[in-house]
């Protein structure tokens, strides 16, 4: 036989009011993230990694997209969706702080969370979220997580919260940043004591998701990705979802039993508030299970008090860390009789790369007052000359068109939300457009709406999880329309290696003189076929029209004159799962078709 290993425990020492925070959380997961969502919420939270399975993303069966899940994720009922484990707009602490900047460019009083999971390292990334203007830093354990997570990875992966939040506290002291950041920390917190002990280590937030599951009537069935959830609650069915016997006031029971017992700790310590006990490792010990030669585990580490300075232990900020303006502040006063009186108006500036995320206060503005739908299209038309910064256009509603006589850095139309985008060379330009590149990478990235027309190449990972735009590009890098769900991509150029990964939904066309195409498709959710649909080629040539007399690209005009000829260059990709949904025909009947 061999001896049970022992678990080490934190108690509150003998000597030392709680808020359960509550907040609107909106997770950003790429799916139907509109304007309009973005600009009704309080809070906004980028979920770098899930604490119950990091480093692995997640999918929804089709059988579990109904009308309604896939009218609101922008996606087809009954076809698969796929969450990756990267975000594919972030891959380093800059393209994070990007995003914070476009979040708090198109809701202007939103705190923004970042979810991080608890890890060794995670401090020194707590410190770089913090230094981009985050206003919440989540850290999350691996105890909890939905029945829908595989079982190795609630059994095998992660790491306990206390480990991961002491290390982000810590290295948020040393480097003077906790009092600009609030520390919030989930992923297995029951009782009062949870709460006391997060707090004690630096916390002052708790996320409670498991408990409030269980006081709804959950029974932890795990089977909350097969659709047969017998007490109603992670299921689709109608026949299953009538047994639901949960109440608001069992949670908010459950709630008021934990604050309860903070309040009794609190007091046997002889405090008075949560703000006192923030970051007081010093009222903690560890504490043995079991016999001193089998519990071998030290825990001190984790209950080093760093040194604040001057600063409190918690965060002072009132309302959220603001980020500095954009070339949009102008653009708010110029336009205002287009906002106040509804004028049609054209708008001319110069642009640099210093300008991010320019038309997105601006489309904020015009969801709040007339809707994502409320302006005809090209209503206000933005005209720009220069080199524009990140995000142009990101998160654009209908109403707004962005034209660019210059190029454009990365995540052009992130979000696009029906939005017109147009990057076009300056008219000096004598170089041929469809061997430069023009737009950087992740061009569209979760776009749902809107149209966007560039005369050149995009960087990698174009179209990745677009959700409803409609683009025309001539060429592409590495993972074009990875992921994507919904709208058409053409591009009259080479693509780079594993196109269409994941793709689940919408279409892409591509013009392929070379016959290079086959080699750098990823087929294992689509397939690919010569165009051999007379309606497809009318989608392909309409949008290429509109293309060539948006940009004014002489590429674009050739291929129109030579059409006849050119047309049998064209491929057509097509998801799996959508050709027995598409309401035309991959082929005209009798036609015939290479793939």
């Amino acid at each position: 036989m061999r001896a049970a290993r022992t678990r080490s425990v934190f108690i509150p020492g003998p000597t030392a009011t709680i808020p359960i925070h509550r907040s609107s959380r909106w997770h950003r997961d790429g799916f139907g993230v509109t304007a309009q969502y973005l600009t009704n919420c309080r809070e906004l939270e980028i979920k770098i990694a899930q604490g119950a399975k990091p480093g692995e993303g997640g999918q929804l069966p089709g059988f579990k997209v109904t009308e309604m899940i896939a009218k609101l994720r922008h996606a087809t009922p009954g076809v698969m969706l796929i969450s990756p484990p990267p975000h594919h707009d972030i891959y380093s602490i800059e393209d994070l702080a990007q995003l914070i900047y476009d979040l708090k460019q198109i809701n202007a009083s939103a705190r923004v969370t970042v979810k991080l999971v608890s890890q060794a390292g995670v401090g020194t990334v707590a410190a770089g979220v913090a230094k981009a203007k985050a206003d919440v830093i989540l850290i999350s354990g691996h105890v909890g997580g939905t029945g829908a997570s595989p079982q190795t990875s609630i059994k095998y992966a992660g790491a306990p919260w206390e480990m991961g939040l002491a290390e982000a506290n810590q290295v948020l002291t040393l480097n003077r940043l906790r009092h600009t950041v609030t520390l919030r920390t989930d992923g297995g917190i029951r009782t009062g004591r949870d709460v006391v002990t997060a707090a004690m280590m630096g916390a002052e937030e708790y996320g409670v998701g498991t408990a409030s599951l269980v006081a709804m009537g959950c029974i932890m069935v795990r089977q909350c990705h097969s659709n047969t959830c017998p007490v109603g609650i992670c299921t689709q069915k109608e026949s299953l979802r009538a047994k639901f016997e949960g109440s608001p006031e069992k949670v908010v029971n459950l709630f008021s039993f934990i604050a309860e017992e903070v309040r009794e700790i609190l007091a046997s310590l002889g405090m008075r508030s949560l703000n006192e006990i923030i970051g007081r490792t010093d009222l903690l010990k560890q504490v043995s299970r079991g016999s001193e030669d089998l519990d071998d585990l030290d825990l001190n580490p984790l209950l080093v008090q760093a040194d604040p300075g001057d600063q409190p232990r918690y965060c002072t900020i009132e309302g959220r860390n603001e980020v500095p303006d954009t070339l949009d502040a102008q653009m708010l006063h110029d336009a205002r009789a287009a906002l106040e009186e509804r004028e049609k108006m054209q708008l001319a500036y110069n642009v640099r790369n210093t300008h991010r995320a320019v038309g997105t206060r601006l489309s904020s503005e015009i969801t709040q007052r007339f809707g994502m739908d409320g302006l005809a299209p090209g209503h206000i038309t933005v005209r720009l000359r220069g080199s524009a910064g990140q995000s142009l256009g990101a998160f654009a509603v209908q109403g707004l068109k962005l034209e660019v006589f210059g190029d454009a850095n990365d995540y052009v139309g992130k979000g696009l939300s029906g939005g017109i985008v147009v990057v076009r060379p300056p008219a000096s330009s004598e170089r041929a457009s469809q061997h430069n590149t023009i737009i950087g990478n992740t061009v569209l990235y979760g776009a749902t709406a809107g149209q966007l027309f560039a005369a050149g190449q995009a960087g990698e990972r174009f179209a990745v999880r677009n959700s409803g735009a409609d683009t025309v590009i001539e060429g592409c890098g590495s993972n074009g329309c990875e992921y994507m769900t919904g709208g058409t991509a053409v591009i009259l150029g080479p693509v780079g290696a594993n196109f269409g990964a994941g793709m689940t939904g919408g279409m892409a066309f591509i013009y392929d003189p070379d016959q290079t195409l086959p080699q750098h498709i990823n087929d294992e959710t689509v397939v690919m076929q010569r165009l051999a649909s007379s309606h497809w080629e009318g989608v392909v040539k309409s949008l290429v029209a509109v293309h060539a007399r948006e940009t004014q690209s002489i590429y674009a005009s050739r291929i129109l004159r030579e059409w006849d000829l050119r047309v049998g260059d064209i491929w057509q990709v097509c998801p799996r799962e959508m050709i027995e949904r598409l309401h035309h025909p991959l082929q005209d009947e009798g036609s015939r078709v290479s793939a």
